[in-house]
């Protein structure tokens, strides 16, 4: 039974001790000896009981504590936990729950387990570059579609469309984040990707003819700088290995006898969640004969220093991939035939179409594994050091074998 109206409310004289009057619904009145009057609001969620004050009177009028109280009830019948709505409606207010506090919540959260470095940095470039500066200080409960795609259309508008879907996939994580921990309802970028056009799909240049792959290899070995600049050129598409886990080798990362190069996780492009979690783990190289000979060849000028290419400006830091780039310039490729980048790309091709073992084409699986592209398996994401390490053996020593007869021009 409704009991209150406004004129009641404010006629209503304090006792002794306090009191209630209930207005139905959950909504109470509670006068105090004090004469101070308070709404309070009961009701049960999930079977526990939940209260809490709506504010005094007359700051907060009876409308007014009925329209919280509506909100309240119609939370609970949806299954939100009003608790949880009032706490993101009270961060809201206070600026903890704008967009950019969620957001920059959420990439410290994920930066610390899931993303390397450089990862990390690039998302929140994009953020305070591109949304930030639009829609950062809006509560992230009340943004709209429109909103966000008057955002994601100016950076549209520069021709960058990677960056464009980027950024959408990182504000659609954040507003889903937002949703997960309470603070909002719906993620308004929701399929914001099909109304813009997508990237065009650039790869790594690289060469695939076995006769330009010969002519190449044979330019590398013409090579007259500096000495563990050469090195590095010849070993690239011997080791299938991205540049930067090439040029940062350490010496003590070889074991010749074994014929392998033992690279530990924290050098291979993982997330931060492998590197942290499996620290021991590592990556193996079986190498060549042909490899082994040119580590060798090296070793005297370089060995008795932690890197295996130190740069010339000192022996600590090693090589740049603008001093592999450069080289490769120098020697007549230009970025669109070949790129630093592009030799594992043309280790992948060729090995698929040319190389064989017993006969037998080499399974796409073996070749991937030893590309350090980890697959599911029980233990997690982590490498397994002995899979397939059988036929990567031979494969390493086949593919080493082939490039020398293309460097024959056989």
């Amino acid at each position: 039974m409704n009991l209150l109206e406004a004129k009641f409310v404010a006629g209503v004289k304090s006792k002794e001790k306090a009191f209630t009057e209930r207005d139905g619904g959950g909504l109470f009145l509670v006068v105090e000896p004090s004469g101070k009057k308070w709404w309070k609001y009961r009701g049960v969620f999930a079977g526990k009981e939940t209260s809490f004050s709506f504010g005094s009177f007359p700051d907060v009028a009876l409308a007014q504590a009925r329209k919280q109280r509506d909100k309240v009830n119609s939370s609970i019948a949806n299954g939100i936990n009003p608790a949880a709505m009032r706490k993101a409606e009270k961060a809201t207010k206070t600026g903890e729950g704008s967009f950019e506090a969620v957001a920059r919540e959420w990439h410290e959260k994920f930066s610390k387990v899931e993303w390397s470095v450089s990862h990390s940095k690039n998302i929140l470039i994009r953020l305070e570059k591109h949304i930030f500066p639009w829609v950062g200080g809006r509560p992230i409960n009340q943004i709209y579609p429109l909103e966000m795609r008057e955002a994601f259309t100016r950076i549209e508008k520069t021709g960058h469309l990677e960056t464009l879907h980027r950024t959408i996939s990182n504000c659609g994580q954040i507003f889903r984040f937002a949703i997960a921990t309470g603070r909002a309802d719906i993620d308004p970028t929701y399929k914001m990707t099909e109304g813009f056009a997508k990237p065009i799909k650039k790869h790594f240049s690289t060469i695939l003819d076995p006769v330009e792959v010969g002519k190449m290899l044979r330019s590398f070995e013409e090579y007259h700088g500096d000495f563990p600049v050469k090195t590095a050129l010849l070993l690239s598409p011997l080791v299938m290995l991205r540049p930067g886990e090439l040029r940062l080798a350490e010496w003590v990362e070889f074991d010749f006898e074994k014929g392998e190069w033992c690279i530990p996780i924290h050098r291979m492009k993982r997330t931060r969640r492998d590197k942290e979690g499996f620290p021991n783990e590592f990556h193996v190289v079986p190498l060549s004969k042909q490899a082994v000979r040119l580590f060798e060849e090296l070793k005297p000028l370089t060995g008795e220093g932690k890197l295996v290419f130190p740069g010339m400006r000192g022996r600590g830091r090693a090589i740049t991939d603008c001093t592999l780039t450069r080289a490769i310039r120098s020697l007549g490729y230009d970025k669109d035939t070949l790129h630093i980048h592009g030799f594992r790309a043309m280790c992948r091709t060729l090995i698929k179409e040319n190389i064989r073992i017993n006969g037998m084409k080499i399974d796409s699986e073996v070749i991937e594994r030893q590309l350090s592209h980890a697959t599911d398996n029980p233990l997690g994401r982590a490498y397994d050091r002995t899979t397939f390490m059988p036929e990567r053996i031979l494969m390493m020593q086949a593919w080493a074998d082939y490039l020398d007869e293309l460097k024959a021009n056989r």
